[in-house]
């Protein structure tokens, strides 16, 4: 959306329930739709821990005259992440929402997090190509090439195409019935015609954008490089949480053990678990000696004799005793 300044309050509200009451009654909740909304309201809200951190909206606005005569690639990527006010977040984010929810479960967190990644470099560079190209072929630079833009809507427009594109299907577009296939399209028009200060042209690279992405993907078969990058850097910080869980969990074995003092025997024993014959415990497979009573592990039966006769017909409440005085429980 082309800048102007103003905020329309109270309508946050509405973007907070409607995101509660959609991921509340999924079965799966799309990680990358929710984090990328979480990431464009928390930059537009700009809390105090991160208001040092934020440029200012004018420092990252997309303008195409200002982005190839500083190289600022800042601009570049940062501007649809920025919004005007209220009524510009909740719209592209409610649409965000709708469209993230069905692309994220048909295609998969991390093929949909290299799409969107895909998708806002195309549309940003075609937008900066189109008004260069006004500027160079029409000499046609006031309203596009001087144009400062922000907002997630490139990127929502060809959102919209890979959406849609095999669609046999009908749609309302702001009340008028057309072809699924052709709704970006029709909502590009109906938007530059009844809502003011809005970019054509981000809009249209947006579209461009998601047409070009579905040719290329088409083109090639073998698996998006993007998405295996982000496959791989995903594993990698998975690797540590998993040892870490894994860890926690042996942790918490060793500690409480498995199964129950007094239990009839019957069954088939946990392979990594062993039996003390003085309290029936099941202890894990690391300790030596009996969590419960305290008696040393047989691991042949040559000294079962010796450890029944020392702890069978000890009372419960000194196994209790015992347990309270090993381990302070």
């Amino acid at each position: 959306m082309e800048i102007r300044r103003g905020r329309w309050r109270g309508m946050l509200p509405i973007l907070a329930i409607q995101v509660a009451s959609e991921y509340y009654r999924l079965p799966s909740k799309p990680p990358v739709t929710a984090g990328l909304i979480a990431a464009n309201t928390l930059i537009y809200l700009r809390p105090e821990f991160l208001d040092s951190y934020l440029p200012s909206l004018d420092e990252v606005s997309f303008n195409p005259h200002l982005i190839l005569k500083n190289r600022d690639l800042k601009r570049f990527f940062l501007s649809a992440f920025y919004h005007m006010g209220d009524s510009h977040l909740v719209y592209n984010m409610l649409s965000l929402l709708w469209k993230g929810i069905r692309l994220e479960n048909q295609m998969g967190s991390i093929e949909f997090a290299s799409m969107i990644a895909t998708l806002l470099g195309m549309s940003q560079g075609i937008t900066l190509l189109l008004a260069k190209s006004l500027l160079l072929f029409f000499d046609y630079e006031r309203p596009y090439y001087y144009e400062h833009a922000v907002g997630f809507s490139g990127v929502l427009f060809a959102m919209k195409v890979v959406l849609s594109s095999q669609s046999e299907d009908y749609t309302s577009v702001y009340g008028v019935i057309v072809p699924a296939r052709h709704a970006a399209w029709a909502e590009l028009i109906l938007i530059q015609m009844f809502v003011p200060g809005v970019s054509f042209l981000g809009h249209l690279g947006g579209i461009l954008a998601g047409f070009l992405y579905l040719r290329l993907k088409g083109s090639f078969s073998s698996p998006d490089p993007l998405a295996v990058i982000i496959r791989g850097l995903t594993g990698i910080v998975k690797w540590p949480l998993r040892i870490a869980k894994d860890l926690f969990r042996l942790r918490r074995r060793r500690i409480y053990g498995r199964g129950a003092a007094g239990g009839s025997g019957r069954g088939i024993a946990d392979p990594g678990l062993w039996r003390c014959h003085a309290c029936t415990y099941d202890n894990h497979g690391l300790l030596s000696v009996c969590e419960m009573c305290g008696t040393s592990r047989s691991d042949n039966g040559f000294n079962f004799r010796r450890q029944f006769h020392r702890s069978d017909n000890l009372p419960l409440d000194e196994l209790r005793r015992r347990r309270i005085e090993r381990y302070g429980r």
